[in-house]
């Protein structure tokens, strides 16, 4: 049995839910060492949006949660092998600082690595509307290497609550580190 390390990152921006659903999902698959970082900015929007002590529910479902500030941990190296990266949401400054090769947090080091060891990284890139930088900074991290998925919901499968939603997105950014498992996502199957 071969074990698939993953990258969570969670930067400030709205959406921490689909972060917490995706660590919660990933620590369902046995296969799957995950690893967590949380930029400071993060930690107030998990309070504010999925409650004080979210942290302390994420930590027992990860291999390893490592201090943003912390650029000397395994994640930081390219000689630790891991699947991929997702970091969600991505907030437009850490978006920003990917595209430039900003790497001054764990959190951008972890995804810096990432691009330069041609593995996988998924941008959950949350902001609207968007202005030209950002679509500039996103058309970068795509020329590096980087895919950027804006979480869009898909409305195919009639989703009829909010947890259906982000459940839904969680799968896709998931399917898209492409885990050795197979797809988790409900697929389109066509009319």
């Amino acid at each position: 049995m071969t074990v698939e390390r993953v990258i969570v990152g969670i930067s400030g921006a709205s959406g921490a839910a689909i972060a917490v659903r995706i660590v919660e999902r990933l620590a369902s698959m046995p296969d799957v060492e995950t690893h967590l970082v949380v930029s400071d900015a993060a930690r107030r929007t998990l309070d504010l949006e999925h409650g004080a002590g979210a942290i302390g529910h994420l930590r027992p479902l990860v291999h390893e949660h490592h201090p943003s500030a912390d650029v000397g941990a395994s994640i930081a190296s390219g000689s630790f092998p891991v699947r991929g990266m997702v970091v969600a949401p991505c907030s437009m400054q850490t978006l920003s600082s990917i595209a430039t090769g900003r790497a001054d947090t764990l959190l951008t080091r972890a995804a810096d690595v990432q691009l330069k060891e041609r593995r996988r990284l998924v941008l959950l890139a949350r902001e609207t509307p968007l202005h030209l930088g950002h679509l500039r900074s996103m058309c970068a991290v795509t020329e590096m290497g980087a895919i950027v998925m804006p979480p869009v919901p898909a409305f195919y499968h009639r989703p009829r609550t909010v947890d259906e939603i982000v459940d839904h997105l969680a799968a896709r950014a998931i399917d898209l580190l492409a885990l050795p498992c197979g797809p988790i996502a409900l697929p389109w199957l066509g009319q």
